[in-house]
């Protein structure tokens, strides 16, 4: 016999509305009649739906939200896990619960759901860090509320919040190029996610508009389709500048710079994004663009709590925008550096 914990989409299945809905009746809240709040209070109680820890007495106001992160995403102190914990924060001062998930390779391939959705333990999913397509989007169809965060796909069926990415990296490499920049590349696999795509997209677009070239050699890869991170392999003639899909392939292209006997900024200037590093005293501080995390998790929690509530309305894309912050990685081109056929 199944001992798992009833939750307030399951009273709320069994009563004939929504898991919001079963969390106002808990909570005391107005807005429904008494006899719907007497039928949940005694489902509820039927259902032996009590606080954790020990309180005998029904929860107040609160979802189980599953967080679901791909286990190569997710190391102590990488960017995912700080987004994890705000999630979990933001969770909790609304009342509700976030219960972690680690999506490894073998059940992504063998394409299981989550065992947060197989025993039914959560009321919504916000799934955090893009897996394989084909996994996602079993995910979006399984019935269970579904927020993709820091990742989209206009054919999942299922909201998701993403950073302002193309606008980010066009405002890096134009800043590059007011630089006297003209050699620029790009350092990320635009194949493995939508967020790396999406900045690769806004590199192009501003070397575009500046009727400026962009080599194939100076587009340099950083991991598999899957999201394994590989070495970075430097071009045999490197550009003067370099846009990287994130801070921490920034970093590992600077190391990689240096092993080749090039200096940063004084050889070759390089971007970061996300504004997020382990250990802000490395050198040189890196210009970036800023993600809003906080309107991103805002965003996010509100995406999964409308949608436990039933809100019938379009699945959609929600864009937080950011703001470049330049540091010490890139410098201008000079007139001696023209004069000698650095750009």
């Amino acid at each position: 016999m199944s001992t798992r914990k009833p939750t307030m989409r399951d009273i709320g299945k069994a009563v004939g509305t929504s898991a919001v809905t079963v969390s106002k009746a808990l909570a005391g809240k107005e807005g429904m009649s008494d006899r719907l709040r007497d039928k949940i209070l005694k489902k509820a109680e039927e259902m032996g739906y009590a606080y954790p820890g020990g309180d005998k007495g029904i929860r107040r106001g609160q979802l189980d939200i599953g967080i679901l992160i791909p286990d190569h995403f997710f190391e102590a102190d990488s960017f995912y896990y700080v987004l994890y914990k705000m999630l979990v924060r933001r969770l909790a001062e609304e009342g509700h619960f976030g219960l972690l998930e680690i999506l490894t390779h073998q059940a992504e391939a063998k394409r299981e759901l989550p065992n947060l959705i197989r025993s039914r333990h959560v009321d919504g999913l916000i799934l955090l860090g893009q897996p394989g397509k084909e996994y996602y989007r079993m995910i979006a169809r399984c019935g269970t509320p579904v927020v993709f965060l820091d990742f989209y796909d206009e054919h999942g069926n299922a909201d998701a919040v993403v950073g302002d990415n193309t606008y980010g990296a066009y405002r890096l490499t134009s800043h590059l190029i007011r630089l006297g920049h003209t050699r620029i590349g790009f350092v990320g696999n635009q194949l493995a996610t939508s967020s790396i795509m999406d900045r690769y997209l806004g590199y192009y677009r501003a070397m575009l508009v500046n009727s400026l070239p962009v080599r194939d050699d100076w587009i340099l890869m950083d991991r598999t389709d899957d999201g394994e991170l590989t070495p970075i392999a430097l071009p045999e003639e490197l550009p003067t500048a370099f846009v990287c899909n994130c801070d921490v392939i920034a970093r590992k292209l600077i190391q990689a710079l240096r092993e080749a006997g090039k200096r940063v900024p004084e050889d070759v200037s390089v971007t970061g994004f996300d504004d997020f590093e382990i250990g802000q005293e490395q050198k040189p501080a890196l210009s970036t663009f800023r993600v809003n995390t906080d309107g991103m998790i805002d965003l996010a929690v509100n995406a999964i709590c409308d949608r436990c509530a039933g809100t019938a309305k379009p699945f959609g894309r929600l864009v937080v925008s950011g703001q470049p912050v330049y540091r010490d990685s890139e410098r201008p081109l000079t007139d001696y550096d023209m004069d000698n056929g650095r750009n």
